[in-house]
């Protein structure tokens, strides 16, 4: 392996670690905004029927109100009746004290209705205090999860930053322009291994030529597909070295000595 290389490893080792960190926090967010999305939808349904609520109970207050003036009405109606002198006007304004009557049957049926929706009202408020508290409690969980998620990753990332800098120091220049240009390209990686004859970046067959002079080469080699700089992270086998033969007759005469 070209051994410009190693130092160039580390640095990406590091970039890489960096890169998953980041995504890590990315999440964090959507990860939020999952448990949030319950806690906006719980209020805004108590706010809704609190709200819908209100409005009932005006109405009711406004059918008691008119019930009310109309029972004033009937009663002075009523109280009329001694001083009319006709049995023709007596029989007229009991015809319009029984139509009174009626109308307020029907204020007493609107109040009775407003009731009704109002107890049913109430019941869904009360439902939808108590779905809030518990998407709170699970927000709030979370919130302290996320919280501190966000420190360690900021702490690591600092430190990941700092040994970033200093790993780049160590690495030739001309390598590192090439592997800051690779990157910039949208490669995760501009390095890539060796392995089982493929390039790891890519996943292509890689020449045996090729790895043989990655293996073998102080020379930078490319991957031909895409282009990332490659390397080997393994031992060059040696051939074995034949010990000296020894005379067969020796060997024999050796065992029959023992």
């Amino acid at each position: 392996m070209n051994h410009n290389l190693s130092p160039l490893i580390a640095l990406q080792k590091l970039d890489l670690r960096i890169m998953e960190i980041n995504n890590q926090r990315r999440k964090i967010p959507e990860r939020l905004n999952a448990v949030e999305t319950p806690l906006r939808e719980a209020k805004q349904l108590l706010q809704e029927t609190n709200a819908a609520l209100e409005i009932v109970v005006k109405e009711r207050r406004s059918h008691e109100k008119d019930l009310e003036v109309h029972e004033a009405h009937t009663e002075k109606m009523k109280s009329r009746l001694s001083e009319l002198k006709s049995n023709k006007e007596y029989q007229a304004h009991l015809f319009e004290i029984e139509v009174a009557n009626k109308k307020k049957g029907d204020f007493e049926e609107k109040i009775l209705l407003c009731m009704e929706k109002i107890e049913q009202l109430q019941q869904t408020a009360k439902e939808a205090q108590e779905k809030l508290a518990v998407v709170e409690k699970i927000f709030t969980q979370e919130k302290k999860i996320s919280d501190e998620l966000e420190k360690k990753i900021a702490a690591e990332l600092a430190d990941l930053e700092g040994q970033q800098q200093a790993h780049s120091a160590h690495v030739e220049k001309g390598l590192l322009r090439r592997y800051t240009a690779i990157k910039t390209a949208g490669k995760d990686q501009a390095l890539a291994e060796v392995k089982d004859g493929t390039c790891s970046g890519c996943r292509l067959q890689l020449a045996p030529q090729l790895i043989s002079e990655v293996k073998r080469s102080q020379d930078l080699q490319t991957c031909p597909y895409c282009r990332r700089m490659l390397y080997w992270d393994g031992q060059i086998p040696v051939a074995a070295t034949p010990g000296p033969d020894l005379d067969k007759s020796s060997i024999l005469e050796i065992g029959e000595s023992i």
